[in-house]
């Protein structure tokens, strides 16, 4: 009798599907339990979760996942129908639910393996009201994440991530890499944020679906879909120092087609705000259009079709040349002037038993002309990316696989009788594999590799491990590791800063750059009472790479690229804070970057890496009624290429947003106690007829106030 007791609660078993209510998709990692047993699991990646041993008798179990409802549902076991049973979660109002795209496999941010920082949309509207006319905002303020400014006059800038150069960095739209070489240092500046739905951000090594140049990270800027209820949003922005911006969002989904349009246009005026007769900011126009068709073939099928279209004009340099009135000695100007045509198609089809299958192409045009007085450097771009991918989850995997194939080319404008022409050709084939699975209920585990054949360079293999321990559902941490490669390229933010002037081509002699590098995490939240909940994370990461491309003056006043003997190592730690009470939320983050250099002299510290950096906000935000923050930023201390140290600085802002039904007024007041480089030290150092410039490690323009209206209907 003991043992057909034993036998029939230990054979007591429930298998549980858990979707999404509105998209019908599987949920991985959300919670499966039985009330007041003790026992409880997670869901696979299909969003299955089996419970073994379960009591006999009428139980509640309880179904939950970060973002989603609680549901309760009572089953009487033995169970009269064994049968799997199928629950759906409602997004929470309280708490959004993060998808990430990035690693293709559509979990969710708490149940990835591989560390994966989400900014929302809430928090990139935010940064809206502060510079609607780009991206830079959005990215300088997050934890480990460098805005750099690569020229004086022209404002021109790279991101660069735990102090490595900003071409370590992948920059994708909707998953993209459409940004790179030649447009590097104005892709943050054509970016514009308000079609943003989400930015993805993957710091460390991330080769196994994105291959060359993730080696420091990858930023993923993600745009919104079309819903059923027309969305429509205008803004218009002012700033005190000179500039307009306007901007329109429009979307709307039907039956079988949707649609998004982004349409914006900015001007700068020049701004000179130290009164030293050269332009902090440059004079500047740029619009956008972006205009993107969805077309839904089916309930399974989906084909999307987009186009942006950008162009700019930026003339820096002596204000008086700006304005039309140059008169020798005051002749030095820098104009850029660029225009960019990405175009990209989408296919994705849901097959049977959760399995994807999409396919990428994108086509990018870029034309550039950088031109000083007695120089020129122009030409044109061209990229081409296809990417097919199929995702197939089984039992407990989701398993990726798929093909890649990159081409850039780029063509100097130069005179027939031109000493050096510095054209370049790339062309990259990769195919990849990841395997994402539980191996328990809490020991998620994450492997990927990628095979690289790039055209002079050879072959690149790229594995890549993530692990994800789940201690309680209040403590995890995640580990991961992996190996990158940068093929040479004259396109640096070292040559950048040059005009390009002198930069010899890159030859046949370089060998590419290696990396290998990872994180580390702990990640702890938790609630006290029912409306204080915080959030801490620690990370730590290292990066080193081989074989680093370095730029070497040569004795005919030229500039050649060499491999240097000596390895780059980036080091350090973030730590984030994050605390919630009903309406107020604060953030606080702490970088601390060790980045060397062995090619270097004295402390050998890359230059322009600030040792520490702190970020922090509060914010206080009533929905739909008003929204008031202030937030603080410290820089520590930074090497200059000579060596030199500088000083550290503070910048403080405040900002607000009443609504009113349809209509927000924001107001914004950025760097209030006007710290700039120019009260430290000369930014332009003479001759100023053929001026030199000092490098960028602080604000130029001081001081701005902005302010503007939004219209939502």
């Amino acid at each position: 009798m003991f043992a057909a007791a034993a036998y029939g609660q230990s054979g007591n078993s429930v298998r549980i599907v858990v979707k999404n209510h509105d998209t019908k998709e599987a949920i991985a990692g959300a919670t499966v339990a039985i009330a007041g047993t003790g026992l409880s699991t997670t869901t696979n990646a299909i969003g299955l979760a089996e419970l073994p041993n379960i009591p006999a008798g009428e139980q509640s179990v309880t179904i939950s996942s970060l973002g989603y409802t609680l549901v309760e549902v009572r089953l009487t076991f033995p169970l009269a129908d064994p049968a799997e049973r199928t629950v759906f979660l409602e997004l929470s109002n309280e708490v959004a639910k993060v998808t990430i795209e990035s690693t293709r496999t559509g979990r969710e941010i708490e149940a990835e393996p591989t560390r994966v920082e989400a900014i929302d949309e809430e928090e990139i509207d935010e940064k809206l009201n502060m510079r609607p006319a780009n991206v830079s905002m959005v990215l300088n303020e997050s934890t480990g994440i460098k805005v750099q400014q690569t020229s004086a006059t022209s404002a021109t800038q790279s991101i660069r991530i735990q102090g490595l150069d900003g071409r370590y960095t992948q920059i994708l739209k909707d998953g993209f890499p459409s940004y790179g070489g030649f447009s590097g240092s104005l892709s943050l500046l054509e970016i514009p944020p308000l079609d943003l739905r989400q930015v993805e951000i993957i710091k460390g090594p991330a080769g196994t679906f994105y291959g060359e140049g993730a080696i420091a990270g990858v930023v993923n800027f993600i745009s919104k879909d079309p819903e059923e209820r027309p969305v429509t949003t205008f803004l218009l922005n002012q700033t005190s120092a000179l500039g307009t911006d306007v901007s329109l969002f429009n979307s709307r989904r039907f039956a079988k087609f949707g649609y998004t349009f982004l349409g914006q246009f900015n001007y700068q005026k020049e701004y000179d705000v130290d009164d030293d007769n050269f332009t902090d900011l440059p004079r500047t126009y740029s619009f956008s259009l972006s205009p993107k068709g969805l077309f839904y073939m089916d309930d399974k099928t989906r084909l999307t079709i987009g186009n942006s279209l950008s162009y700019q004009n930026r003339n820096g340099g002596d204000v008086r040349v700006v304005k039309g009135s140059a008169d020798a000695p005051f002749v030095y100007f820098e104009k850029n002037d660029s225009y960019r045509s990405v175009t990209t198609i989408n296919f994705n089809r849901h097959l049977a038993g959760g399995q994807v299958f999409s396919a990428k192409q994108s086509l990018a045009f870029f034309g550039r002309e950088l031109s000083a007085p007695g120089y020129l450097f122009s030409g044109d771009q061209f990229s081409s990316y296809t990417d097919v991918t199929f995702f197939a989850p089984v039992k407990n995997h989701g398993l990726v696989v798929g093909f890649s194939a990159s081409h850039n080319r780029f063509n100097e404008n130069a005179s027939p009788a031109a000493a050096i022409v510095r054209d370049e050709s790339h062309t990259t084939i990769g195919g990849y594999a990841q395997d994402t699975f539980d191996l328990t209920d809490k020991l998620s585990f994450e492997a990927g590799f990628r095979l690289d054949h790039a055209t002079n360079y050879g072959a690149f293999a790229l594995p890549r491990v993530s692990l994800l321990y789940r201690f309680t559902e209040k403590l995890s941490t995640r580990v991961g590791f992996g190996l990158g490669y940068k093929t040479p390229t004259i396109f640096t933010e070292d040559s950048e800063e040059l005009l390009f002037r002198g930069i010899l081509p890159i030859g046949e002699d370089l060998k590419a750059e290696r990396s290998r590098g990872g994180t580390f995490d702990v990640n702890y939240r938790d609630n006290i009472g029912e409306k204080l909940s915080y959030a801490i994370n620690q990370m730590f990461f290292y990066t080193q790479i081989t074989d680093p491309l370095v730029l070497n003056a040569v004795p005919d006043g030229r500039h050649r690229y060499a491999n240097a003997e000596s390895s780059v190592i980036s080091r350090g730690f973030e730590t984030n804070v994050r605390l919630s009470y009903d309406i107020a939320k604060a953030f606080i983050g702490y970088t601390f970057t060790d980045a060397k250099a062995g090619y270097l002299t004295g402390d050998r510290v890359l230059p322009l890496t600030p040792r520490h950096k702190v970020n922090s906000s509060l914010v206080i935000e009533k929905h739909e009624n008003f929204k008031a923050g202030l937030e603080a930023h410290h820089t520590g201390s930074q090497t200059l290429t000579d060596r030199t140290r500088t000083r550290s600085y503070t910048l403080v802002g405040v900002f607000g947003e009443k609504t009113y039904g349809k209509i927000s007024l924001f107001l914004n007041a950025e760097n209030i106690t006007d710290v700039r480089q120019g009260k430290f030290s000369p930014v332009v150092l003479p001759p100023f007829p053929d001026p030199r410039f000092a490098e960028i490690y602080a604000p130029l323009e001081g001081r701005v106030f902005n302010g503007g209206v939004k219209v939502r209907f």
